[in-house]
C-alpha cells in the first residue's frame, strides 16, 4: 500500500480529451492536466448507470483528478467538477472537439506545459463566449506550435534578416519561416502585414484571417505527419476551418 500511496496524485487540475469504452463496464479517459500533461486513466465501472464519476467525465468541463499507478494506463481514483465555464455548443462545440484533437494528436504522453494548459482553458472561455471562432482557434494553434517547439517566425526574413515590410510579398517555408518573393519552391504565400498581424494576435483583417487559416493548416499537416485530424472536415463543412 505504502508503494501505491507513492504513485497517487491527487486534486490535480485538468480536463477531458477524449474517452472510449474500456472492458464491459469501464473506460479509458485522455486528460489534460496543468501539471502533468496528458494522462491516460482507466475510470473503473464508469460505464455503470450509478458509477459516483459517470456524469463528471465530461469534455470542456474543468475538472480535480486523482489518479494511482505507474503504467502508462493509470487508475482514476476520483473525479471532482469545478463549474464555471460555459458548455460549448454548436460550432464551437466542434471547434472544442479540434483543439482536443490537436492535443491528443501533438503533445506527447506526460509532458506537461503549464502555459498551454491556461491558454487551452482561456480558448474554451472564448469559445463559449464569441461567434468569431476562426480567430480563436488561430490563437490556439499559434500557441500550441510554440509550447511544443515549433514557433513561429513572425518579423524577419530567414534569408536576410531584414524585419518584414507589410506592403510586401512572402513565402513562409515550412520549418524555415519567410522570404521575400513569391518564386517557384514550396511555401504559403501571403503578405508581410498578415505576418505582421498574425504576430500582434490581429485578425481582423479579413485577408489576415483567410491567409492565417491557410498557414496554420500547412504547418499542423506538416507536424501531423501521417495522422489527420478527423474533426478538422466537420469545421470545414460549417467554413470555419
Amino acid at each position: 500500500m505504502a508503494g501505491s500511496d507513492r504513485l497517487r496524485l491527487d486534486d490535480q487540475p485538468g480536463y477531458v480529451l477524449h474517452s472510449y469504452p474500456f472492458r464491459e463496464t469501464s473506460l479509458v479517459v485522455e486528460i489534460f492536466t496543468r501539471h502533468h500533461g496528458r494522462v491516460a486513466l482507466v475510470a473503473r465501472g464508469a460505464r455503470r448507470p450509478r458509477s459516483a464519476v459517470r456524469g463528471v467525465l465530461l469534455a470542456f468541463q474543468p475538472l480535480l483528478l486523482s489518479w494511482y499507478g505507474k503504467n502508462e494506463l493509470r487508475t482514476l481514483h476520483k473525479a471532482e467538477w469545478q463549474g464555471g465555464m460555459p458548455q460549448l455548443q454548436g460550432r464551437a462545440l466542434i471547434c472544442g472537439f479540434y483543439i482536443n484533437e490537436l492535443l491528443l494528436k501533438l503533445t506527447a504522453r506526460d509532458d506537461p506545459h503549464e502555459a498551454l494548459f491556461d491558454r487551452y482553458t482561456e480558448t474554451l472561455r472564448e469559445l463559449g463566449e464569441t461567434d468569431a471562432h476562426a480567430i480563436v482557434l488561430r490563437r490556439f494553434e499559434r500557441r500550441l506550435l510554440q509550447e511544443l517547439g515549433y514557433g513561429l517566425i513572425l518579423d524577419l526574413d530567414v534569408e536576410t534578416n531584414d524585419p518584414i515590410q507589410p506592403d510586401t510579398l512572402y513565402r513562409y517555408v515550412v520549418e524555415q519561416g519567410p522570404v521575400r518573393g513569391t518564386g517557384e519552391g514550396n511555401g504559403v504565400q501571403l503578405r508581410g502585414k498578415t505576418l505582421l498581424d498574425m504576430a500582434n494576435d490581429d485578425y481582423a483583417d479579413p485577408i489576415t484571417q483567410q491567409q492565417s487559416k491557410l498557414l496554420m493548416r500547412t504547418l499542423i499537416n506538416h507536424h501531423l505527419g501521417e495522422h489527420t485530424l478527423h474533426t478538422r472536415q466537420l469545421l470545414r463543412d460549417l467554413q470555419e476551418l
